[in-house]
């Protein structure tokens, strides 16, 4: 294996010797230091970031359990740049004295979830994909219970590792079930093997709920809520985009590469599973007043409909489903984003202490208006145009029925995010949230964010460049 062979992994390699310089650090400096870790962190991470646009060879390793292609580099970068949004945005909850000394073991883990991630996309085998899930799921319930002071997130934490142990397992029986009836794990095998079998069958349905507990799929989806309430708001952020961003493609992938054969097995059972989670999620999104639990059910209907892009089973179903999990990294960070900064300035999270923040915090008020808009697909922010094209998707394979339940439930949905609109502009209150000014990575974040939510939907050849590498699966 020469260096052009290993630069394959590049953007794996690179978070590495990020992780590494940060132990270093971390062993080596004052450990009350934090400012140095976040800007070595930031610095390093934003040039991993740039690096992952520069143009790299097609390849194979390992046998063929590590590939990469234009695909993979395209999804490696979506969740870079959603990472980086995120690091931003936990700058100054990083810097309060109850994280002094914790810097350091936040941003390794983030790291080692983002190197799992990417290992899953390139896994070629069942093997390297179980390796990279484990790797990108294990910190991240570190991660969730990463306040010490809190029950609540210790509690967030249990439960994600709980419910993480036992969606490895159905997940693992599946893969099992396939590999005794294929007598392998590659996908490419797979592919040439998988049949109407009933046993294979199984494993399919094992393997597809394994996945989508990750995804928060309904019925799996109990766990999320809870989690997303107990977790640090950059946590909840992370799990809401990157981590479910992370999930999706695995299974769009795997499903395209090894069991393309059996479309006719997967696709009812994802027809199911894309209904309950839209309309489980939007009924239980109605009654809800915490944000961060708003934002968790809000984050499974929007699932929902992300599986109308995979039922497409096609490259137009694969590009559509690419280019909203982008669209949806800047909207729901963008939201989260105005969580956080309120959060840390008067730890207020519910709906109700939104009222009048029109009043005090217009700047803040607009960002949120912006991503409600575009979390309901309301033109002419970027999330109509990815609704529009999930929806366009699924209709060319002649799903109008799973269409039309899907508007329904995007109407329905306009009720509790213009419930949030309202109470910032609309519902008066004597003791409005103050007036108070973010710091300067968490501000940086949001205009990167409004300015994704704008460009994105209009930026044609964007969406053009996704389907022309989508072609390559």
């Amino acid at each position: 294996m020469n260096i052009s062979q290993l630069l394959l992994m590049r953007n794996e390699l690179l978070l590495t010797v990020l992780l590494l310089i940060v132990l270093m650090v971390e062993i080596f400096s004052d450990t009350r230091n934090s400012k140095l870790v976040l800007w070595i962190s930031m610095t390093g991470f934003f040039m991993i970031t740039l690096t992952g646009f520069l143009p790299l060879k097609e390849g194979s390793l390992f046998g063929g359990m590590y590939q990469t292609n234009q695909t993979t580099w395209c999804m490696k970068n979506i969740l870079n740049l959603g990472l980086l949004l995120v690091l931003m945005q936990s700058w100054k909850w990083l810097e309060h004295e109850s994280n002094e000394g914790k810097v350091s073991e936040y941003v390794m883990l983030l790291l080692s979830t983002l190197m799992g991630m990417n290992f899953m996309f390139s896994s070629g085998d069942f093997l390297m994909m179980y390796l990279g899930l484990e790797l990108a799921t294990i910190p991240i319930a570190a991660l969730a219970a990463f306040d010490k002071f809190s029950n609540r997130s210790a509690e967030a934490g249990i439960k994600l590792i709980l419910s993480s142990a036992l969606s490895s397992g159905v997940l693992l029986f599946g893969i099992s079930i396939l590999y005794g009836t294929t007598g392998s794990i590659f996908f490419t095998d797979i592919a040439g093997k998988v049949s109407l079998n009933s046993l294979q069958t199984l494993g399919l349905i094992f393997f597809v709920s394994g996945m989508g507990f990750k995804i928060s799929l309904v019925p799996f989806h109990l766990w999320t809520a809870d989690v997303y309430e107990g977790s640090p708001i950059g946590i909840t952020s992370y799990l809401s985009v990157v981590s479910k961003g992370a999930a999706v493609f695995t299974l769009i992938l795997v499903l395209f590469k090894a069991f393309h054969a059996i479309i006719m097995i997967w696709e009812p059972l994802l027809y199911t599973l894309a209904v309950s989670t839209m309309t489980i999620g939007n009924l239980f999104a109605l009654r809800q007043n915490n944000m961060k639990r708003f934002l968790a059910f809000s984050s499974i209907t929007q699932a929902g409909f992300i599986l109308l892009g995979i039922m497409g089973a096609s490259p137009l179903g694969m590009a559509t489903v690419i280019y909203f999990v982008l669209i949806y990294v800047f909207t729901n960070l963008a939201a989260f984003g105005v969580v956080m900064a309120i959060s840390n300035a008067t730890e207020k999270e519910n709906i109700e202490d939104y009222k009048g923040l029109y009043l005090t915090n217009p700047k803040l008020s607009l960002v949120m208006l912006l991503s409600m808009f575009s979390l309901a697909g309301i033109p002419p922010v970027a999330g109509f145009f990815g609704k529009f094209f999930l929806f366009t998707a699924a209709a060319s394979k002649g799903y109008y029925m799973l269409v039309f339940i899907a508007v329904i439930n995007a109407t329905i949905s306009l009720y509790y995010y213009l419930r949030v609109v309202k109470a910032m502009f609309i519902d008066k209150t004597e003791t409005p949230i103050p007036y108070f000014k973010s710091d300067f990575p968490m501000r940086l974040s949001l205009i990167i964010c409004v300015a994704g939510i704008f460009l994105i939907g209009f930026a044609s050849f964007i969406y053009e460049y996704i389907l022309s590498i989508s072609f390559g699966i």
